[in-house]
Order: structure tokens, then C-alpha cells, then sequence
């Protein structure tokens, strides 16, 4: 596996030290800036870019939140954990004890300590046993365990659905892929809490970068629920292939929290693809939690298509527009739309994303008339 080591150097000089060759005897690969050559990306993207090939990434919290980067008001530690953490890597986070947090730092150690599960959280006094309980994290990631539990339901989830809400693309109607998520158990937000929370949410979605800076967000905070919507890129032809994109995040007074994205399509229409849809939605449920609005431990989780009529089963290419589409010419209506019956530990919008999506998306294309 290759390691990504994330930290301030400051106040973990030896730390940082000692890992990089506790890695390599473990028969794994460490990656950290201080073995960067001189390149022309700028040290930031390098990182990012580092974090991006890792399989699993260590946090170490010391007492220094270090450099905030002007584009994103964050540390470069705090901006890998956010990358980190939206592309559903393992994160093995370890605190010092002992030593005193600056402020923002001990904010920055309450974020990644309110992630209710999927991560491993733990503390250490020096180098020595941090070296041991490195040791014991990583033997544990190789063993590959599910970080996933499943529980019956005792009464069906009360789910807000928009299947009725047509998307628009291009002034056309297009089918959207809707997920949704609901904390098991959370009696919702008052009045003053969703302001608060729909007031936060352009700069939680901004945070998760999954939206580019230059994008335009639209917040509408209505009594049940605050919304934020997305617009969808421009494309140079009508007939290119476009994969999925995000077009609004929902926050309901239930604690719900929905999104909607265009499914992906070409010229002959949108696709619902057995490779490209569990990726979708695997990517959807790691953007949730990236969110960081539901800290609950048992969620609920659902999908479903508007208008799946005019979606077809076939693959994907995204270099290249099909030339013709089975529309199927179904004669009765019919929906997709999963129906939970079990709730899921919250790994489901970190490190269990995969595998969540995985069955959802069966069940969707199962669905499908032409699947038979």
C-alpha cells in the first residue's frame, strides 16, 4: 500500500521522522512532501495530487494548525483531509497528548473527531507508541474486514422524495439520479438550526471540492428544507458525451440530506451504465459525508431515477457519443426507486461507500424493464 503521512511539521519533527521507515519495514510505501523533488506544480496541487495515489492516509494532530492557504481559508492538513475524506480513503488519525492545540487547530481536531465512525481515532504520548499503534492500524486495514453493519428497520423510514421535480438541461427535461440519506433516530433541526445549517451549506459544499471555485451556487432556504443548486458545465456540442454531475444538495428539518445529479448522456440520451452508475453514487455518498452535517451513527439510505423512461441500459463512453439508443418503447409506466429496509453504520458515506453503491445500483438496474 502506499501511506500518505499528513501533518504539520511543527511540534511532530519526530515523529514524521520515524514513520516514513516504520512504513517500509511494514512492506508498504510512505508518501510525504518532505520527499518531493523540485517540480513545476506548486507544492499544494503536488500533495493533492500525492494524496490522490495513496491507498491510506495518516493524520497526525499536533499542536500546530499550520499555513491557511488563501484559496480555501484551511491548512494544507486540514484541505488533505477534506480531499481524503471525499474520495473515501482510509484515514488512520492520531492525536498527541500533552501538548497544548492553538485554537484553530483544536477546531480543525473537533471536525475530524465528530466523524461518528469509518475512521480510526486514537492518541499517543511520544514516538514510541504511535510507532505500535501505527503498527496495529495498518495490519488491520490488511486484513480487509467490511466497515459496514446492517440493522433491520422497526418502522419504515419516512424518506422526502422529488421524483416529481423534472431536471432541466439545455432547456430540455432530463432524468435525475436522486440519493438520500437519513440519520435512524435524529428528531430533526428547529427553526434556528436549519438557517444556520442552509446558511453553511455553499461553504460546505465548496470545502468538499467537488464543486470548482468559479461556479456559481445558488442557496434558497425554504420552511422544511434549504437547498443549493448547482449548474450544470457547458458543453461545446449538443451531441457530446457528458458524464454525471451534481446539480443540487437538499437539507431537510428531518436531517435528510438529498442530492440530485444528472445521470450520465450523450446524444441519444442517458444511460444508466453497470459500471458507471455504482461509481456514481459511490461518489454521491462520499460528498455527503464530506459534508459533515450528519454526525449520526445508523443512517437510512435510498436512490431512485426521475422519468426513467427515458433512460436506457447501455454503456458509457465518454470520449464518444452513441450513434443509436434502444429506447426499449415501453408501453407501461414503471419507476426505479429503492425501498430501505435496513439501516447502515455511517462508514456507508466514507469507507463503505463502494460497497453500498454497489447494491443500490443493482437494485436500480434490476428494476429496469429492459433488464430482463
Amino acid at each position: 500500500m502506499r501511506i500518505f503521512i499528513s501533518s504539520v511539521r511543527k511540534g511532530l519533527e519526530e515523529e514524521r521522522d520515524a514513520l516514513p521507515g516504520l512504513i517500509r519495514a511494514l512492506g508498504h510505501t510512505p508518501v510525504l512532501f518532505e520527499d518531493f523533488s523540485a517540480q513545476t506544480t506548486p507544492s499544494r496541487e503536488a500533495c493533492l495530487e500525492a494524496l490522490d495515489s495513496a491507498d491510506v492516509c495518516i493524520f497526525l494532530l499536533g499542536p500546530s494548525y499550520g499555513h491557511v492557504f488563501p484559496e480555501t481559508g484551511q491548512s494544507a492538513t486540514h484541505d488533505e483531509w477534506m480531499v481524503a475524506k471525499t474520495a473515501g480513503k482510509p484515514r488512520l488519525v492520531h492525536r498527541k497528548l500533552d501538548v497544548r492545540f492553538e485554537d484553530a487547530q483544536q477546531d480543525f481536531a473537533r471536525t475530524v473527531e465528530a466523524y461518528a465512525t469509518g475512521v480510526f481515532r486514537d492518541a499517543f504520548h511520544d514516538t514510541s507508541e504511535l510507532m505500535t499503534k501505527v503498527v496495529q492500524k495498518v495490519k488491520e486495514l490488511e486484513s480487509g474486514p467490511s466497515p459496514l453493519s446492517f440493522a433491520p428497520l422497526a418502522q419504515p423510514a419516512s424518506l422526502r422524495w422529488s421524483l416529481d421535480e423534472a431536471g432541466v438541461e439545455g432547456g430540455v427535461n432530463v432524468p435525475l439520479l436522486e440519493l438520500h440519506v437519513l440519520p435512524v433516530g435524529f428528531a430533526g433541526y428547529s427553526a434556528r438550526e436549519l438557517e444556520e445549517l442552509g446558511t453553511s451549506l455553499v461553504d460546505r459544499i465548496r470545502r468538499t471540492g467537488t464543486v470548482k471555485n468559479d461556479v456559481a451556487l445558488t442557496p434558497s432556504n425554504f420552511q422544511a428544507h434549504a437547498t443549493v443548486s448547482i449548474p450544470v458545465s457547458r458543453s461545446r456540442s449538443w451531441d457530446a458525451a457528458r458524464p454525471g454531475e451534481l446539480v443540487e444538495v437538499r437539507l431537510h428539518k428531518t436531517g435528510q440530506v438529498s442530492l440530485r445529479a444528472t445521470l450520465p448522456r450523450d446524444a441519444m440520451g442517458s444511460i444508466l451504465d453497470q459500471d458507471a452508475l455504482p461509481q456514481q453514487i459511490a461518489a454521491l455518498l462520499r460528498f455527503t459525508g464530506a459534508l459533515d452535517v450528519i454526525q449520526h451513527e445508523r443512517i437510512v439510505v435510498a436512490v431512485g431515477v426521475s422519468d426513467p423512461k427515458q433512460t436506457q441500459l447501455d454503456r458509457f463512453n465518454p470520449h464518444q457519443s452513441r450513434m443509436r439508443a434502444e429506447l426499449g418503447g415501453y408501453m407501461r409506466s414503471f419507476t426505479l426507486q429503492t425501498e430501505p429496509d435496513e439501516s447502515i453504520s455511517l462508514a456507508a458515506l466514507d469507507t463503505g461507500a463502494q460497497e453500498v453503491a454497489g447494491v443500490l445500483s443493482r437494485a436500480l438496474i434490476n428494476q429496469h424493464p429492459s433488464a430482463g
